[in-house]
């Protein structure tokens, strides 16, 4: 039976992409918000904003205390070249903002009732032949894979209060309506004809509706007995090959240029990004969430998309959103005065 969590909701990496949803998304509730982050650029505007540089203790440890909730999504951006130095500040900003998160936890009088931190479905072993799930998922192998055991590593050996019940989400591509996200990159390249397969096509894709990610992290806050490690994707897996007939279906384009290895390592050089954002196979699969009961909006790729076409940005996202409540509401009786 769900225990609605009380308290404040502090989230770190606050002026992110899913760090800004995140905070309208429980303003919305009614939830008192603080949100953390090295700057108020992206931020959403939801809650009380407080700074950090990410590796020190600051004036946010006071909001730890009695905190319902500790979201952390902090770590710098993966898009972009894998030079050594942009290696240590991928991984140097993960680790230490989650060390330092756990240090600051473990001295709270009254600790969070939960810390939910960020992790990636990349964990995984390159997959095409099976899904990974948390129970049977292999450890894969490469940086990016690297980051993300560090990641957990720092966060799951943080000495904190038997209180504050520990998640790791291991997160798959998140499917959002905004400029520079996933969804905009493939649609820009299918609008440009250049929706084909990306490398061999059999790459499987994890991934999730920006609103399931938020209604899985609430789902999450609000059963008590739940902590350890749960994959946050959809259900459905696709490959990329179908992926990249499901953006021409939905933009309505007939064709699509397929791109070889060396086009993409081509085009990954002049963007100054890595093709193992698109090359590389995750097929993490959600078990825990399934077998706890969670129930997705949004399982297929393609009423996703097509839903997301009409929901660009942040208040588009919740105006879109809130219209679609209130005509729900329509249909039901009104309350008697």
């Amino acid at each position: 039976m769900n225990a609605t969590v009380t308290g404040q909701i502090v989230i770190f990496g606050a002026n992110g992409f899913l760090g800004r949803y995140l905070c309208r998304y429980f303003a919305r509730q009614g939830r008192e918000v603080v949100a953390v982050g090295r700057h108020r650029r992206g931020w959403s505007g939801d809650g009380m904003f407080l700074e950090w540089d990410g590796r020190t203790e600051g004036p946010w440890i006071h909001a730890l205390e009695g905190a319902a909730a500790v979201i952390n999504l902090s770590g710098r951006s993966v898009d972009c070249r894998y030079t050594p130095e942009n290696r240590r500040r991928i991984l140097d900003s993960r680790v230490a903002s989650t060390a330092v998160i756990g240090r600051a936890i473990g001295r709270c009088q009254e600790p969070p009732g939960a810390w939910l931190n960020a992790s990636t479905a990349t964990w995984y072993r390159h997959a095409e032949d099976r899904p990974q799930t948390e129970w049977s998922g292999e450890p894969g192998d490469g940086f990016s894979c690297e980051v993300a055991r560090a990641w957990e590593e720092a966060f799951f050996a943080a000495a904190v209060p038997a209180a504050t019940r520990k998640l790791a989400l291991r997160i798959g591509m998140v499917l959002g309506n905004e400029p520079g996200t996933v969804v905009d990159v493939l649609r820009r390249l299918t609008r440009g004809g250049l929706g084909g397969t990306l490398g061999p096509g059999t790459q499987r894709v994890s991934w999730i509706h920006l609103e399931d990610l938020l209604r899985a992290v609430n789902f999450l806050l609000d059963e008590p007995s739940l902590e350890g490690i749960f994959n946050v994707t959809a259900p459905s897996h696709p490959t990329n090959r179908e992926l990249m007939r499901d953006f021409r279906q939905w933009l309505g384009m007939p064709l699509g240029l397929p791109a070889t290895r060396w086009m993409l390592e081509t085009g990954a050089w002049l963007l100054r990004t890595e093709t193992e954002l698109v090359l590389k196979s995750r097929w993490g699969d959600p078990q825990r969430l399934r077998e706890e009961g969670f129930h997705w909006r949004w399982p297929e790729l393609p009423a996703a998309l097509a839903d997301l076409g009409a929901r660009p940005g942040v208040d588009g996202f919740f105006r879109t959103q809130a219209s679609r409540s209130l005509g729900a509401r329509a249909w039901l009786p009104s309350p008697t005065p």
